[in-house]
């Protein structure tokens, strides 16, 4: 059998550099993945059927999907790169571009947009000199608008690693990335507490924090 691998290029949205990234992990990296895979596989009746959380957890090391990630992927599950792109390229949640510490995600759907989240986008644009899609020169936060994450009741809706913040106006929205960026303490509205991206990529791939505060 022949096999194929498909480069994934940027999402039309991801207007950053585009940055290949690694084709293949050191040693020790290939290592301690394969433990946190066999870990996740071991929930699934049929291992390909982890491939959605494997894709979170190649995306906790680089921050987003690299060449090195899916053939990760494939290799654990028995798969193609080919097959593993097709799937990784179908869910937006998956980045294709480098992501910053704090994804900031601004609803710009129906609802919000009409309540403000056309708004809440632009100030955000001005305010830290980067269009969606793009990253801030210190890492610390990528912008994007985002579609409808049903919390219509609380629009206009900004979220930060999928953490909720809730009824926000553009003087809102500006402190919150302030605050990321400057390292101080926020609070999603609801939900559980703020993590990193990578960080928020490991819980996605099914690994809880660690009693030590680290991640497991």
């Amino acid at each position: 059998m022949t096999e194929i691998f498909l480069e994934l290029g940027q999402r039309p949205d991801e207007t950053g550099p585009q940055l290949n990234g690694p084709v293949a992990y050191p040693a020790e990296v290939a290592s301690r993945l394969a433990d946190d895979a066999a870990a996740i596989i071991a929930k699934y009746p049929q291992a390909r059927s982890a491939l959605l959380p494997l894709l979170h957890l190649v995306q906790s090391q680089d921050g987003y999907l690299t060449p090195a990630g899916t053939r990760f992927c494939a290799t654990q599950l028995g798969l193609t790169a080919a097959e593993v792109t097709a799937v990784a390229t179908f869910y937006s949640m998956y980045r294709r571009a480098p992501t910053g510490e704090y994804l900031v995600g601004v609803c710009t759907n129906t609802l919000c947009a009409v309540m403000g989240g056309d708004a809440i986008l632009e100030a955000l644009r001005y305010h830290l000199g980067i269009e969606p899609g793009q990253t801030t020169a210190d890492g610390r936060v990528t912008l994007e608008a985002i579609e409808c994450n049903a919390a219509c009741d609380y629009a206009p809706v900004v979220m930060v690693n999928w953490e909720f913040f809730d009824d926000q106006n553009p003087d809102t929205a500006r402190e919150l990335v302030d605050d990321l960026r400057a390292g101080r303490p926020v609070t999603p509205t609801r939900g559980g507490p703020l993590c990193t991206f990578r960080e928020t990529e490991r819980v996605l791939a099914g690994l809880r924090a660690a009693p030590d505060g680290g991640w497991s």
